[in-house]
């Protein structure tokens, strides 16, 4: 059974600044894709859908297309805001895209397997892969999804606020609730979010989702189906998202799906600020140096 890889890295980078998902970190020029593809061809998957806007389709062809071939098979999907289900049309005035449940919604038709699901500009690490991988080729349940789950207080940035997934578990690890906070900040006295109402206390152990997820071809049903409520709720709103933790939870809470939380001790770290970029650098030549990966990966 081949699995599947989806690369969502449609993101405009707007608190970035640029194309992000295609920065080098490493010494020959790396991006964080290239570690992510070289972990997860490690781990077996044999195939990748990277879903892109059409105006990054030059720049990722002629970086991955050559190194990739003969390593794992490779297609493109694009996101649209105009591409929307029977009945909607777009507002005119929206520009932002749908978020990153919609981004997993143009793999549908293209992935027809098991699949992992990750962010362009999150390192994940080698274990988390190895870990999705096992999981995904062991379970026979198409109800049974899973997550890898990572500490709150270890997926923060030192220059600004963060989105995460907050996750709730039941006493066998599977998810009972995950929740989007879009505004989480690290300060002098502890981990907060913040909400119209104020801000909020987290533990620092909190298991959040860093948004690898491994699902099964059913989900695009459900994205559908969660899309339509979606857009006749918050359709006209220029800003609003449908977020693949909010696609699990629904799913979760109805009963069609549970989702295991698969905790794993690899490394995360991402790439939310410019300023964050050093800190990506240094990590990735320490890993290096540790010999978890080649200096020349291809």
């Amino acid at each position: 059974m081949k699995l599947t890889l989806i690369i969502l890295a449609a993101g405009m980078g707007s608190r970035y600044g640029g194309l992000k998902q295609l920065d080098e970190v490493g010494p020959n020029g790396e991006a964080i894709i290239d570690y992510s593809l070289y972990d997860a061809i490690r781990a077996g998957f044999g195939k990748v859908v990277f879903v892109i806007r059409h105006d990054f389709e030059a720049a990722f062809k002629a970086r991955f297309d050559p190194k990739l071939a003969g390593r794992i098979a490779v297609e493109y999907v694009y996101q649209s805001p105009d591409i929307l289900p029977e009945g909607f049309t777009l507002s005119p005035d929206r520009q932002k895209p749908w978020g990153t449940a919609h981004a997993l919604w143009m793999a549908d038709g293209v992935a027809n397997e098991p699949m992992a699901v990750i962010n362009a500009d999150d390192f994940y690490g080698t274990k988390a892969y190895q870990a999705m991988a096992g999981f995904l080729a062991s379970s026979t349940d198409p109800r049974e999804y899973a997550m890898i789950g990572y500490n709150v207080e270890n997926t923060l940035s030192d220059h600004g606020s963060v989105s995460r997934g907050v996750c709730s578990t039941d006493t066998n690890e599977y998810l009972t609730n995950v929740v989007e906070r879009t505004k989480i900040i690290g300060e002098p006295d502890g981990i907060f979010f913040y909400e119209e109402d104020g801000r909020h206390r987290l533990d620092p152990k909190s298991p959040v989702s860093m948004n690898f997820w491994g699902l099964k071809p059913n989900v695009f049903g459900y994205i559908k189906e969660g899309f339509i409520r979606f857009l006749t709720h918050h359709g006209s709103e220029l800003k609003s998202e449908y977020y693949i933790p909010l696609l699990i939870n629904d799913n979760i809470l109805n009963g069609n799906i549970r989702t295991k939380v698969i905790e794993c001790d690899s490394p995360w770290f991402g790439v939310t600020y410019i300023e964050d970029k050093p800190i990506v650098k240094g990590r990735i030549a320490r890993l290096i140096e540790d010999e978890v990966y080649p200096v020349h990966l291809w």
